[in-house]
């Protein structure tokens, strides 16, 4: 188990009430930081979605874009020039029923590997496309939910092992993103987050509180008070949770923050 202590800056007297937990103009910046980055992967995923997610959205079989997009974020983006290495080597096809093996295989950051679970949850996510009637039928839902409810129902339905809060929300985010399916990613879902889930530890810092309830409304408050989506907020306090000297982890994004986006969520937050 890996531990991300959340580092404090010097207190220089900051205060804003979007960010009622943060004393430092320096932890503000940060954030600021990371939510401009994030903000510009997620449109490049709308827009121009690099490596692999291109090939998502490129792929004219739905179903098999979805597998690709599942294996994608079961393993995660790797650090460095070849963030698709692993799923490039271990990818299979949705219509061969085969799963990828796992021995000897390297894991992004933010995998849901769990060598307890081994390659169960590849089983329960076949198993529960049939039942659904397909991935992109399940992760739909009815006709008449609304985007949030679709959202919602896809998350708790995904709550397969070795499958996450982390996980579930980078799938629906990014099939949302790429096109496979349309939700409204209202919420980072905290209430299902590990007790060392270094999102949920630093949403509970920034945001000055540890009630469930009360974090998601002021996750929402944050993101419309600096502009961005919600499901921005995710990748963002990931890595503001990180060591300052580590390098931001990009998520398989080769994304350029606009800076002057950046300046405007800055201002937003009274720096």
């Amino acid at each position: 188990m890996t531990v991300r202590r959340v580092q404090r800056a010097p207190d220089d007297g900051y205060e804003h009430d979007l960010v009622p937990g943060l004393r430092a103009s320096a932890d503000a910046g940060r954030l600021a930081d990371e939510l401009a980055f994030s903000a510009a992967r997620l449109r490049e995923l709308s827009e121009a979605a690099p490596g692999l997610y291109g090939d998502v959205q490129r792929e004219g079989d739905r179903e098999e874009a979805a597998w690709l997009s599942f294996l994608i974020t079961y393993f995660g983006p790797l650090r460095g020039e070849n963030p698709w290495a692993t799923v490039m080597e271990r990818r299979t096809t949705w219509a061969s029923g085969e799963n990828p093996s796992l021995d000897g295989a390297e894991f992004g950051p933010r995998s849901g590997y769990d060598a307890r679970r081994g390659a169960e949850v590849f089983v329960a996510y076949r198993a529960w496309a049939e039942r659904s009637g397909g991935q992109i039928v399940g992760l739909a839902g009815e006709e008449t939910w609304t985007l949030q409810h679709r959202y919602d129902r896809a998350f708790e339905r995904l709550g397969l092992p070795g499958f996450g809060r982390p996980s579930r929300v980078e799938l629906l985010v990014v099939n949302h993103h790429l096109g496979l399916v349309e939700l409204d990613p209202w919420t980072m879902h905290l209430s299902a987050a590990t007790p060392m889930d270094p999102v949920s530890l630093a949403a509970k810092r920034i945001l000055g509180i540890g009630d469930p309830v009360l974090l998601q409304r002021r996750q929402r408050e944050l993101a419309h008070g600096v502009g961005v989506p919600v499901e921005t907020l995710d990748l963002a306090l990931y890595n503001w949770a990180a060591p300052v000297d580590e390098e931001r982890y990009v998520a398989g994004a080769d994304a350029v923050v606009d800076e002057a986006e950046r300046d405007g969520i800055a201002t937003a937050l009274g720096l």
